[in-house]
């Protein structure tokens, strides 16, 4: 899963990263509100994290702009404010989540879970392709019952392809699910990935299918397309 945080105060933004890293997310960073919105017209992520007091744009209207342009990205504000008031506003603004700070990191994994889970049909933890399924708590998927032995980017691109399934994926979204912007995109290796992933599913009910010019789709090997 990819992360947008959106945090000035450098100290809680290395802590936050580390840890969220560690538990196989990847992430994006910006200090400010102007480069928030702009990334965020042209990135997709699975959950924002949004502080509120940012510099050149509030994260108010950060998710006021968000909103405004039909996105409906989960973004769950993590803030240094109790107000009940403040609350219900950024509520009724759009957010889908509210954190006070200071905050328990686990709590933080938790919340980002459900909020991935309400984006899912019946709002499973499960997500299952014939015989693999994905657990979204764990992060982690089965085949057959068994652990898939995959190495973290090609889980990305497998999360990326499960969390969408049944839709076309682009080759553009899945470099932007594998890459942060620490890194130097590559489609060859998108490609690469498609490729082990696809020998690592044989035998198997699931199978990725390339639609030319369209992307990728994961799918049942008895659906038709």
């Amino acid at each position: 899963m990819k992360l947008l945080l959106i945090e000035d105060n450098p100290t809680l933004s290395h802590w936050l990263v580390k840890t969220l890293e560690e538990q196989a997310f990847a992430l994006d960073t910006v200090q400010d509100g102007e480069a928030a919105d702009q990334l965020l017209r042209t990135n997709r992520y699975d959950v924002v994290l949004l502080d509120l007091n940012l510099p050149k744009l509030s994260g108010k209207n950060v998710l006021r702009r968000l909103r405004q342009r039909g996105d409906a990205t989960p973004v769950m504000v993590l803030t240094a404010s109790g107000s009940i008031d403040e609350k219900v506003e950024l509520l009724g603004a759009g957010a889908d989540d509210y954190l006070v700070k200071p905050f328990e990191v686990r709590e933080v994994i938790a919340r980002i879970k459900v909020l991935v889970r309400r984006q899912m049909p019946a709002r499973a933890n499960e997500v299952c392709c014939g015989d693999l399924v994905y657990d979204i708590d764990t992060q982690q998927f089965a085949l057959k019952g068994a652990p898939l032995n995959v190495t973290p980017r090609e889980r990305t691109v497998l999360e990326t392809l499960v969390l969408r399934l049944g839709k076309t994926v682009s080759k553009a979204a899945l470099m932007d699910a594998v890459f942060t912007l620490a890194d130097e995109p590559s489609e060859d290796a998108v490609e690469i990935y498609i490729s082990r992933l696809r020998k690592k599913l044989e035998g198997s009910a699931a199978v990725i299918v390339t639609l030319r010019g369209l992307g990728y789709l994961l799918r049942r090997k008895d659906e038709a397309l």
